[in-house]
């Protein structure tokens, strides 16, 4: 089949080089143009997807806007059967669906009508689920609302990151959208309807999400952390500046000497935000209520990434403090 192929981010990369050893014929690859990868001062720097096209030999188009004045002239003057869309990051006008005859076809990252939107791998995670996976769907002009052709299940690991979950995810939908424009071909699908009742929206991550509320359950804050890993990380505040936290879990064991706490002392460690334990390598924060987290992983301002047990050792975190805290406690 011949195919228009449309992708920006490293998500789309396993998805490009399955439909390129499949057989199909890719007319173009479809990107977002070079832009910094770090800070605005850096040199513009191609997308994983058009490094991948440009190095199997594939022509490539990478317009500001599929809106610009000719693009959709451009497309349709390649006669493509059908165009796949993979975390290209544009929403596509009508004039552009409309262009090839089997119409547009989307590998998503969730299982949809779930988590509709530009983040729902994070927005999975930060909702606590345990089953997410892929669906290949028919584009039409909502935002992930086409009629579903195939999924798949993935399994999501207790202490998985977005940023663990995202290739293997993407491993787990470039066969299937494959698998999906084959059967496609041959007449053997029936697409269906998402069920309205049933969508949740994942919308784009904002450097906001990252900030951690230590009022909130210590597990909604441990989906968080992983949610926000890689961006835009979950972060705190300690003596004044931003601590990144990288791994967390929920802490079930008890703190070292709280047995003998009185019913006062007791109350005043239990403020949301109060490092309970930093000793042993362990570092235990009060959350909600009774519940408590353990950091596992974070990073202090101009630093590497560090454990815990390195921070406590080195004393940059020290029972009794409380992060997030506007003053010193």
């Amino acid at each position: 089949m011949r195919l228009v192929f449309m992708g920006t981010s490293e998500f789309a990369v396993p998805a490009l080089r399955a439909l390129y050893d499949s057989g199909h014929t890719i007319a173009t690859v479809v990107t977002r143009p070079d832009r910094p990868r770090r800070r605005q001062s850096d040199s513009p720097a191609p997308s994983p997807i058009k490094k991948v096209a440009l190095e199997l030999g594939l022509p490539v188009l990478d317009p500001v806007s599929v809106r610009d004045a000719g693009f959709a002239e451009r497309l349709a003057a390649l006669t493509p059967e059908l165009m796949v869309v993979v975390a290209y990051g544009q929403i596509l006008p009508l004039e552009i669906l409309g262009i090839p005859p089997r119409g547009c076809l989307n590998l998503h990252a969730s299982l949809l009508p779930k988590y509709r939107g530009a983040a729902p791998i994070a927005r999975a995670l930060m909702a606590g689920e345990k089953i997410t996976g892929v669906t290949t769907m028919k584009m039409d002009a909502g935002v992930d609302t086409g009629d579903i052709l195939m999924q798949r299940d993935c399994p999501v690991g207790i202490a998985d990151t977005a940023g663990e979950l995202t290739p293997r995810l993407a491993a787990l939908g470039a066969p299937l959208l494959v698998e999906t424009i084959d059967r496609l071909g041959r007449g053997l699908l029936e697409p269906r309807r998402q069920d309205k009742a049933e969508a949740t929206l994942a919308p784009p991550l904002k450097k906001e999400d990252g900030r951690i509320d230590w009022t909130a359950s210590a597990e909604s804050i441990a989906t968080r952390v992983r949610g926000c890993n890689p961006w835009p990380v979950a972060h705190t505040t300690h003596r004044g500046a931003i601590v990144q936290i990288l791994r967390a879990e929920v802490s079930f064991r008890p703190v070292p000497g709280e047995e003998k706490d009185s019913t006062s002392r007791a109350a005043a460690r239990a403020v949301p935000g109060r490092i309970l334990a930093g000793g042993g390598g362990r570092l235990i924060v009060q959350c909600q209520g009774d519940s408590r987290m353990e950091v596992l992983e974070l990073r202090f301002p101009g630093r590497r990434a560090i454990s815990a047990s390195d921070a406590v050792n080195g004393r940059l975190l020290r029972a009794g403090e409380i992060l997030g805290a506007t003053t010193p406690a």
